[in-house]
């Protein structure tokens, strides 16, 4: 019929029933969304994915047997993924950092508000990434330390010879000195020379040091 909307399909996977319970609940309530199904455990996604047709899946992160990073790869290698909202009691950077390089479409916290959740299932229906506030804010801070870093990093290694900063290249990619005065065609004296004046010029006390700061500049 002309004009009629189709609701947004969601399947629910989470270990916890209540969670489940809750959510279906809330989300069956909300306009113009469906709940179609729900899994247990990562390893039964694709499963329910084949059964229910998603349009959208929230995923939780820590399951007994398929993590939720796991499932969310998995269902979006699929031929017609579903678009996947990571749900979860979990918002250490690294768990953000994988399940966006997972394909997840979304992040949000269990305790995002129920309006929110439902905005959030909709908008990513529609093709528009969601993430909360609190997640938002943790990714800028974190890029902003990484540019922080990398400019301080720069700056620190311009007082360098270019052969210093070969050296220190060289150390970042983990070369110990006979490696590098093989690669460099320098004497095994001549690396130890260059290392110490590194040292010295920038005030570090030893190789690791040496090597977070090439990477940090981007050298490594």
């Amino acid at each position: 019929m002309a004009g009629v909307t189709q609701p947004v399909r969601v399947l629910i996977v989470d270990d916890d029933a209540l969670v489940r319970a809750g959510l279906t609940m809330m989300l069956d309530g909300a306009p113009g969304i469906a709940v179609v199904g729900e899994a247990s455990d990562g390893d039964q996604a694709q499963a329910a994915a084949d059964k229910h047709a998603p349009d959208v899946v929230l995923m939780d992160l820590r399951m007994p047997r398929v993590d939720g990073i796991t499932a969310t790869r998995r269902l979006r290698a699929r031929p017609r993924p579903p678009e996947v909202i990571v749900l979860t009691t979990f918002d250490s950077d690294d768990n953000i950092l994988h399940a966006l390089r997972a394909g997840a479409s979304g992040f949000l916290l269990k305790d995002t508000p129920p309006a929110r959740i439902a905005e959030a299932v909709r908008q990513v229906a529609a093709g528009e990434p969601i993430l909360s506030p609190r997640i938002t804010r943790r990714l800028m801070d974190r890029a902003a330390v990484q540019a922080g870093a990398y400019a301080q990093a720069k700056t620190t290694l311009a007082g360098l010879t270019p052969r210093e900063r070969d050296v220190v290249v060289a150390i970042g990619q983990g070369s110990n000195n006979a490696e590098i005065a093989k690669a460099l065609d320098m004497t095994l004296a001549t690396v130890k020379t260059h290392v110490s004046r590194v040292l010295m010029k920038l005030g570090l006390d030893n190789r690791t040091q040496i090597a977070l700061l090439a990477h940090d500049a981007g050298l490594a």
